[in-house]
């Protein structure tokens, strides 16, 4: 009888023993299916989990000896997967179990971060600003980024060589576009408001192939990723097509309750330097109006709204979404204005409560503030994005 327990038990550890072999191949395996294309993807998830999964390697030496005093000296460079992962790990070595560290290299490369898109309208003077936004967007981003940049001609090459000298991060691509408008009424849109500005009423039009797009101004700087503001879109409800900040939280200052001459959006209107939108819903929609009683689709409703309107806006393509918005608020998602905070929120004293418990998230600085000595805070922050 003892001698076949002792087979049985003899069995069961060779087959415990083939297990393990099992996955060791295993795990090898994945290592090298994961790493055949380089290090880069490699380093980077042995970072994160050296990190705890939180994020380590975005920043310069943060997931390395520095970033844990406690065992710089003893942390050799080099793969866990040439020590058994099964077993307690020499003293020289930190980390994680190999098996689960291939794994996840595994997925990170057959499983690549859906981009995010961007797209911002540059005319005359406003490059500097330009490449300052864009800036800030990557520096704070975790998923890489699409930008769609319309130009005017002249600038193109300025851009390219900016941009081009950031390749290296690999965190970004982008688009060069002109600025287009419909042919029979180009000057007239070109002039409105600002120079180029209305450009942003065509996109959905242009970008035909985009789903979702985030569209800022050129004053706009990001204080935290774009991921924050772009998982805004999992929140419209079906009705939903895009998204913006109200123009003023406080009514007796406010703008457009007034002195407007058109119909507008809620109680104070809606500011479209910061407009989240999902492109695929606004081309699908037909939209109400008071110019017929038949409902016209995106394409159809800009011409005719601007030749009943243009004699009664002030702020160009931003009334025009204001009047679009009044027929259809079933349409409009609106976020607090932490998301678009501007001078209008500290200059009469502070009136964005959202940004006073939870910190300013989008600085807009419209109005010329980073250029002048009106809002100090507004310049050393643009400055310091500027500098970087």
């Amino acid at each position: 009888m003892r001698r076949y327990l002792r087979i049985v038990v003899l069995c069961l550890a060779c087959g415990f023993c083939s297990l393990l072999y099992a996955f060791s191949q295993l795990a090898v395996s994945l290592e090298e299916g994961a790493g055949g294309g380089g290090g880069k993807p490699q380093a980077a998830a042995a970072s994160w989990l050296a990190g705890g999964g939180r994020g380590g390697a975005r920043g310069v030496g943060s997931a390395g000896p520095a970033a844990h005093p406690g065992r710089s000296d003893r942390c050799k460079d080099f793969s866990l997967c040439y020590w058994n992962p099964y077993w307690m790990l020499p003293s020289d070595v930190c980390g994680m179990n190999c098996f689960w560290e291939a794994a996840f290299r595994y997925s990170l490369k057959v499983q690549p971060a859906q981009r995010m898109h961007l797209a911002v309208v540059a005319c005359g003077e406003r490059l500097e600003e330009t490449i300052t936004m864009l800036k800030s967007a990557i520096i704070f981003s975790i998923r890489p980024l699409q930008f769609h940049i319309f130009a005017e001609d002249q600038l193109h090459d300025s851009f390219k060589g900016i941009l081009e000298s950031w390749s290296f991060l690999q965190t970004f691509n982008y688009s060069l576009y002109p600025i287009t408008f419909p042919s029979e009424n180009a000057a007239e849109w070109k002039k409105l408001f600002k120079p180029c500005a209305s450009q942003r009423l065509f996109l959905p039009l242009i970008l035909k192939e985009v789903d979702s797009l985030l569209y800022v101004d050129t004053d706009i700087l990001f204080l935290r990723p774009v991921d924050d503001i772009w998982s805004l879109l999992k929140k419209f409800n079906s009705t939903q097509i895009a998204a913006m900040a109200p123009e003023h939280e406080e009514p007796r200052i406010g703008w457009y309750n007034r002195f407007a001459r058109h119909p507008y959006y809620g109680k104070t209107g809606v500011n479209s330097g910061v407009m989240l939108m999902n492109m695929t819903r606004m081309r699908r929609k037909y939209f109400k109006n008071d110019m017929t009683a038949v409902r016209l689709r995106w394409g159809d409703i800009l011409m005719p709204l601007l030749k009943k309107y243009k004699l009664n806006i002030t702020w160009g393509d931003q009334d025009l979404l204001n009047i679009i918005f009044f027929h259809n608020p079933e349409s409009l998602f609106v976020f607090p204005c932490q998301w678009n905070y501007r001078p209008d929120h500290c200059i009469y004293g502070s009136n964005c409560q959202g940004a006073e418990e939870e910190g300013i998230f989008i600085l807009h600085g419209n109005r010329g503030v980073y250029h002048d000595d009106k809002q100090p805070a507004f310049r050393a922050i643009y400055e310091a994005l500027r500098n970087y």
